[in-house]
């Protein structure tokens, strides 16, 4: 029997191994799902962070005054980065206030376009929620 490996067999074996260790480990380390919040009554965008505030990122104004518009909807969503983790982050809302994390973020980012746009779009926080789960979760 001859167990030695030519190159030709050689390659597709270290990428089906290479595969192997890789797949799971992603799993692994996948965020689970955020649990969402429900939105506090009379919430506001009052705490997101200002056109002012953000004068050295001024490529995000939009996207935080586009949270500003939905503080009910941003409120009852978890950030799936795993940030809401944290006890002074509650929502996805809060990536948006104070130190405004989401402004480093991709997942913050990437959760507040996509909420955004479904809001536009007539979707309901249980539609938005299950659409950032999908995408995110």
């Amino acid at each position: 029997m001859n167990n030695s490996l030519t190159r030709r067999s050689f390659v597709p074996a270290l990428a089906a191994a290479t595969l192997a260790l890789v797949i799971p480990q992603r799993k692994l380390f996948a965020a689970a799902p955020a649990s969402h919040p429900t939105p506090r009554p009379g919430i506001t965008g009052h705490d997101v962070l200002t056109r002012k505030e953000l004068a050295k990122t001024p490529e995000f104004i939009p996207l935080f005054d586009g949270i500003r518009e939905i503080p009910q909807i941003a409120d009852g969503i978890g950030c799936n980065c795993g940030c809401t983790d944290a006890p002074e982050r509650r929502s996805l809302l809060s990536c948006y206030e104070a130190e405004g994390m989401a402004r480093e973020c991709i997942v913050c980012q990437g959760q507040a376009r996509l909420a955004i746009k479904l809001q536009k779009e007539g979707k309901t926080l249980d539609e938005i929620r299950a659409a950032i789960d999908a995408r995110f979760g």
